[in-house]
C-alpha cells in the first residue's frame, strides 16, 4: 500500500503549455542572487527560532492565566513573568520583518515551472500556504493586540492561543519536508554539506549562484546586516516597555513604563469597568469567606497591619512598571478568617462584568508575604483607575489577574 502510494504522489503530472509561461513563469524572471537556497535557510532559521521562542512563551502565559491542575506558577522571582512575556512580545515584533524578509528571498517559488510537477508537489505547496497564513496572522493579530485595537469579532486570546499550535505545527512539517534543502543552505559555501544530494550540473549552479551574490550589488553580508538591522530597529522601538532604561528610545511602544496615574500605566479605567460609583460608596465593604467569616469596611482595613512592597504590573502586552504597594496581607485576612494562609481562593471585582472581574491566586501566591489587598501606590491612596478602594498586588502574575476593586475574597 506503501508503494502505491508513493508511486501516486510522485506521479508526473502534464505540464502546462509552453505558451502559458510567461510573465513571472518565464526563465530568469527573478535575476537577483538573493532569492537563493541559503538566504532562504539563514533568514529561515532566525524566524523559525524566535516563532518557537514566541510559543514557548505564550504557552507560558497561557498556562498561568489559565492553570491546569498539574501545572504550578512560582510567587518568586517576582519579574519572571515580565521576562517571559516582554521576550514573547519583543520576539513576535522582531519577527514580523523577518516573516518580510523570508517572504521575499522564497516568493519566486511560487512561479515554478510547472506550478505542479506531482501530486506530493502540490500538497507541500498547499501547505506552506498554511504556515504563511497561520504565522502572518499571529503576528498580525498580536500587532493589533498590543495597540489595544479590536476590530474583529472573534476573542483574541483564544484565537491566537490555538492558532500558535496551528503555526508551531506547520513550522514542524515544513522544516521536516524541507530538511535536505535546509541543511544545504546552512552549510558553509563550498563545503560538501552544501552541495550533498545535488546532480554535478545542480551542485556547479549553486556554487555559481552564491559567487554572484558575492560580487553582486548587494552582498550576502550587506543583505544578512540589513535584515538584522530592522529586526534589531523593531526591538529597540519596543522594548522599552518592559526594559525601562530603554522608554525613551522605544518610539513605537504603546506604553512608557512612568506614564499614567501615580507614575504608573492603566489598562482597564474605572469608567469602562463600570465601577466610578460603587467603588467610591461610603457602604463599600470587602467580605472574606471562611469559618470566621470577615466583613471590613475601608477604615477596618486602613486600621489592621500595613506591609510595603516593591512590585511590577506586567501586562499581556508587554509592558511592565514598577511601584510601591502598601496594604494588607492577604494571608493575614485568611488566617484571621479561620483558612490556612496557603489556601487556594477567588478574588472578585466590584465591576459587573468582563473576563477577568474574577481571579484564582494560588497557594504559592496567597501564602507569599508579597501578596497585598492593597491600599496604597506609591505612598498615596489608589487612584481610582488603580484600583480604589482596594486591589489585588501579588508577585509574578500577569497585570489582567491583579484584580482591581476587590469587594470579596473566597476559597475556589
Amino acid at each position: 500500500m506503501t508503494a502505491s502510494l508513493d508511486r501516486v504522489l510522485g506521479a508526473r503530472l502534464p505540464a502546462p503549455p509552453d505558451g502559458l509561461r510567461r510573465g513571472p513563469f518565464r526563465r530568469g524572471a527573478f535575476a537577483s542572487p538573493l532569492h537563493s537556497e541559503r538566504r532562504a535557510s539563514r533568514v529561515g532559521a532566525w524566524l523559525g527560532a524566535a516563532f518557537l521562542v514566541c510559543f514557548l512563551t505564550g504557552m507560558i502565559s497561557h498556562l498561568v492565566q489559565d492553570a491546569p491542575s498539574w501545572f504550578v506558577w512560582p510567587a518568586r522571582p517576582v519579574w519572571l513573568y515580565g521576562v517571559t512575556q516582554g521576550l514573547h512580545v519583543v520576539t513576535g515584533l522582531a519577527a514580523i520583518p523577518l516573516l518580510l524578509v523570508k517572504l521575499w528571498t522564497v516568493y519566486p517559488k511560487l512561479f515554478e515551472w510547472p506550478p505542479a510537477g506531482s501530486p506530493s508537489r502540490l500538497i507541500s505547496r498547499i501547505s506552506i500556504l498554511v504556515l504563511v497564513a497561520a504565522g502572518t496572522f499571529q503576528l498580525l493579530t498580536g500587532l493589533v493586540n498590543i495597540a489595544q485595537w479590536y476590530p474583529w469579532g472573534f476573542f483574541f486570546t483564544d484565537t491566537h492561543y490555538w492558532t500558535g499550535w496551528i503555526a508551531i505545527g506547520a513550522v514542524a512539517v515544513h522544516v521536516g519536508a524541507k530538511a535536505p534543502e535546509i541543511r544545504r543552505g546552512l552549510a558553509r559555501r563550498g563545503s560538501p554539506g552544501a552541495v550533498a544530494g545535488l546532480a554535478p550540473e545542480q551542485a556547479a549552479e549553486l556554487t555559481a549562484e552564491d559567487e554572484a551574490a558575492e560580487h553582486g550589488a548587494v552582498s550576502r553580508r550587506t543583505f544578512v546586516l540589513a535584515t538584522g538591522a530592522g529586526a534589531g530597529a523593531v526591538t529597540l522601538a519596543m522594548a522599552g516597555q518592559t526594559f525601562s532604561p530603554l522608554a525613551d528610545v522605544s518610539l513605537l511602544a504603546p506604553r512608557h513604563p512612568g506614564v499614567g496615574p501615580q507614575d504608573l500605566p492603566v489598562r482597564q479605567t474605572a469608567e469602562r469597568a463600570g465601577v466610578t460609583e460603587t467603588a467610591v460608596d461610603p457602604a463599600y465593604r470587602l467580605t472574606v469567606a471562611g469559618p470566621n467569616p470577615l466583613e471590613l469596611t475601608l477604615a477596618d482595613l486602613q486600621g489592621m497591619a500595613q506591609h510595603t512592597v516593591e512590585l511590577p504590573i506586567t501586562c499581556v502586552e508587554g509592558w511592565s512598571a514598577g511601584g510601591t504597594w502598601t496594604g494588607v496581607r492577604l494571608a493575614d485576612l485568611l488566617e484571621e478568617a479561620g483558612l490556612p494562609r496557603d489556601t487556594q481562593v477567588t478574588v472578585e471585582s466590584l465591576q459587573p462584568g468582563g473576563l477577568y472581574r474574577v481571579s484564582t491566586v494560588a497557594p504559592p501566591h496567597a501564602s507569599s508575604p508579597l501578596t497585598l489587598l492593597a491600599l496604597q501606590l506609591q505612598g498615596e491612596p489608589l487612584d481610582l483607575d488603580h484600583g480604589y478602594p482596594v486591589r489585588l498586588i501579588a508577585p509574578n502574575r500577569p497585570g489582567v489577574m491583579q484584580t482591581k476593586w476587590v469587594t470579596a475574597v473566597a476559597p475556589a
